[in-house]
């Protein structure tokens, strides 16, 4: 007797642990019957259930993240993007999401396909400069709002649809890397052959001046020459009208210092006027 009391013990303990069931604060619950749908359990608490006959299917309360798998989208201008997304979002009406998409895990990959398709609609109508600009957050916006109307029907709310990142294809990328550079090298080799012809510019008007300011010296040390040969002559001029020997004196011994100095020799009469004064100092 002992060993079928153990086994009809065991049994009722089996049944009574899969009678009863909890349910959390983060935690919504529902009860089938049969695989029929027979009631929703919103609070927590501790609650009973019969055992094989009845079973229980749990769905968070919690905000979840959908990490999307990257998509390529071809924007208004006809520019390839590769667009790496997630989405924000929650479990609002827990038998409609167990009708439609059963799990966590189907209700991913439903989002995941309405937010490729919406992404490749809304940024099909904008260029490349809107997505990666300013503009962006107004487009996810609306990409968004699309989303959450689209998933109310399988029990989801959309929160927030979000873009982490948005790059061209590498054999894209690679082409306009390939052309920015070029255009780049054109650009400095336009400032470099600027900077040649703004550098001639200035040795030219560098040398202008100089020649100006070397023919302007050369003008001012004329006049001053010609000024002080006048006053030279008016001196000379003046010393003949007071002494005119004195005068023919100095002009001759200039005469003789300008002659000697010159190493030529020079044949003269004795009585020649040019050795005058020197015949005198004898």
């Amino acid at each position: 007797m002992k060993p079928i009391a153990m086994i009809i013990g065991a049994v009722v303990l089996v049944l009574a642990y899969n009678s009863v069931f909890t349910v959390n604060m983060t935690q919504t619950a529902l009860v089938l019957q049969l695989q029929e749908y027979q009631k929703t359990i919103h609070e927590p608490g501790l609650y009973f259930k019969i055992p094989i006959y009845q079973e229980v299917r749990y769905f968070t309360k919690q905000l979840l993240v959908n990490d999307e798998e990257p998509t390529e989208v071809i924007t208004k201008d006809k520019k390839n993007l590769l667009i790496d997304s997630y989405s924000m979002w929650r479990i609002t009406d827990p038998l409609l999401f167990f009708q439609t998409v059963h799990s966590e895990r189907g209700g991913q990959a439903r989002l995941d396909d309405i937010i490729k398709s919406e992404l490749r609609v809304e940024l099909g109508t904008h260029d490349l400069i809107d997505v990666v600009t300013i503009t962006r957050e107004a487009i996810m916006t609306k990409v968004a709002i699309e989303v959450n109307v689209q998933s109310i029907k399988y029990g989801i709310h959309v929160l927030d649809v979000r873009i982490k990142r948005a790059d061209l294809p590498n054999e894209i990328a690679n082409s306009i890397f390939s052309r920015m550079r070029t255009e780049r090298e054109r650009i400095a080799k336009e400032y470099r052959s600027e900077g040649k012809e703004e550098a001639t510019k200035i040795r030219a008007e560098t040398d202008k001046e100089r020649v100006i300011l070397i023919a302007e010296a050369y003008k001012q040390e004329q006049i001053i020459r010609g000024d002080g040969d006048g006053k030279s002559t008016k001196i000379y001029a003046s010393a003949f009208n007071k002494d005119r020997k004195f005068y023919s004196f100095m002009r001759s011994m200039q005469a003789y210092k300008a002659s000697f100095q010159s190493g030529t020799t020079i044949l003269l009469s004795e009585n020649s006027d040019f050795l005058e004064f020197l015949n005198k100092s004898r």
